[in-house]
């Protein structure tokens, strides 16, 4: 009897989707040139004995259920803690992304360390580096655990045997891109590769209740590569950004079953490892004295963290022909614009005869709205060539008709500006009468309403 001819399909590189047929869009993502030719495989006993099922259990009350086993074990950094939601849960699958050489490897070869000198066994698998190239780094940083193992490997039967074997209490995957799983022809880093060896190695996580950190490098979009349904599977998306060129590093939780999202931690790359950072406002905003014209102090809420910000804006005379540029960093363009058009015609200012450029310091991303106050008293401090009044701080969303909005977490986003020796503070009105109902004094806060009364207030001379 011949053997019977496989079947293939045609799967997308960015989201996963697939069909029968070759397209050059993809009809899911829109994506296009992203199909991959890959063969269906019929089910074998292998399979099997890598999935092995999980011991049957009964549903439970709510009540019974005991969460005794679920203690969360701490990394030994804190600000890795926080964006955890605590610490590392028993058998959390954690994707970590970023760029390639952001210090990934670096974090997580420090925070194996420590796990390891606190808890016992932790399980390194590299497919990236060999052990030796290891053990340089983890000399440099000072990282010398005995409990610490490290393996250079690929496979992902290999990895399985190896974290069942040794049942460690963290095991990291250095990373998903090349692990790869031989009952599958196609290339370590496709999306059949990298879908099925983390489905199975999140499968192992909840068995062993082994918490398992799969490291995922990001396209050039800013996205994690492979498919995006691996971000479903896991429990806990982070993201290690920050400027290689520049010292500091941000971990940011964008995904947490477990805790709250958008939390981040801090950290200095030097050279002997990260470190983290006690004092963030020292770096973003610097010293509360008097600055410059065109640069403004406003607070964020990074989860429940207030961070205080520089935003630097520049408003020079156009020369030439076409439309005035229109440039940030660390601020979407589409917010700009429109915090552009309400200065322009709620306060008359002649912005269209402007280049406007603005930049947040210390490579962070200003996305919530409570940051637009800052962004304006900063344009405007530019163009008036007045700077903002020295210990001073800002925070309020704008609205389309120039109301500045009240902004969740006032008190916090204060409590934190005056410990920093920020006495002067603009709010909006609505916090204003929210923290006098609370008894919080409001010496040296200024209550605004309207974006005319911001630039009465600080550019009237």
């Amino acid at each position: 009897m011949p053997p019977s001819k496989k079947k293939t399909i045609y799967a997308c590189q960015e989201c996963g989707h697939s069909q029968s047929k070759w397209f050059g869009r993809c009809p899911a993502c829109g994506e296009w040139n992203t199909a991959a030719e890959e063969r269906i495989r019929e089910e074998t006993a292998r399979d099997a004995a890598m999935q092995t099922p999980a011991p049957q259990t009964k549903a439970q009350p709510l009540h019974e259920i005991s969460v005794e086993d679920s203690q969360r074990l701490q990394t030994g950094f804190p600000e890795v803690d926080r964006v955890l939601g605590g610490g590392l849960l028993p058998g959390a699958a954690i994707l970590l992304g970023g760029e390639p050489g952001i210090g990934k490897s670096t974090l997580l070869l420090q925070v194996a360390d420590r796990v390891s000198a606190n808890y016992g066994r932790v399980l390194y698998l590299s497919g990236e580096e060999s052990p030796a190239q290891i053990k340089l780094r983890a000399e440099r940083l000072g990282s010398a655990s005995p409990e610490l193992l490290i393996k250079s490997e690929t496979s992902v039967e290999e990895m399985i045997a190896d974290i069942r074997e040794i049942r460690p209490f963290l095991a990291i995957v250095d990373s998903i891109q090349t692990t790869h799983w031989s009952e599958l022809t196609s290339a370590p880093g496709s999306v059949a590769q990298v879908r099925d060896c983390a489905s199975l190695l999140i499968r192992l996580a909840k068995e062993t209740a082994t918490p398992i950190v799969l490291v995922g490098h990001v396209t050039k979009e800013g996205q994690i590569a492979g498919p995006r349904v691996l971000e479903h599977l896991v429990d806990v998306v982070l993201y290690f950004e920050g400027d290689s060129h520049q010292l500091y590093r941000l971990l940011r939780g964008v995904k947490n079953r477990f805790g709250a999202t958008h939390e981040i931690g801090v950290f200095e790359m030097t050279g002997t490892g990260l470190h983290e950072v006690a004092n963030p406002a020292a770096i973003f905003c610097g010293a509360s004295g008097q600055r410059a014209a065109g640069t403004a102090v406003t607070v964020i809420m990074e989860g429940a963290r207030p961070m205080l910000i520089e935003v630097q804006a520049l408003a020079a005379p156009f020369h030439g022909h076409g439309f005035p540029r229109r440039a940030s960093s660390g601020v979407d363009v589409n917010r700009l614009a429109m915090i552009l058009a309400v200065l322009e015609k709620r306060l008359e200012t002649p912005l269209g005869t402007r280049d406007i450029f603005v930049n947040v310091t210390g490579g962070i991303t200003v996305d919530e709205p409570a940051g637009d106050l800052g962004i304006a008293v900063a344009i405007l401090s530019s163009f008036f060539d007045i700077p903002v009044p020295p210990h001073s701080i800002m925070f309020g969303e704008i609205g389309l008709t120039g109301e500045i909005r009240a902004a969740p977490g006032a008190e916090q986003r204060l409590r934190e500006a005056s410990q920093l020796g920020y006495t002067n503070a603009i709010v909006p009105d609505a916090n204003a009468r929210d923290l006098l109902r609370q008894g919080v004094s409001m010496d040296g806060r200024n209550r605004v309403s309207k974006i005319d009364e911001v630039r009465s207030l600080l550019f009237s001379s």
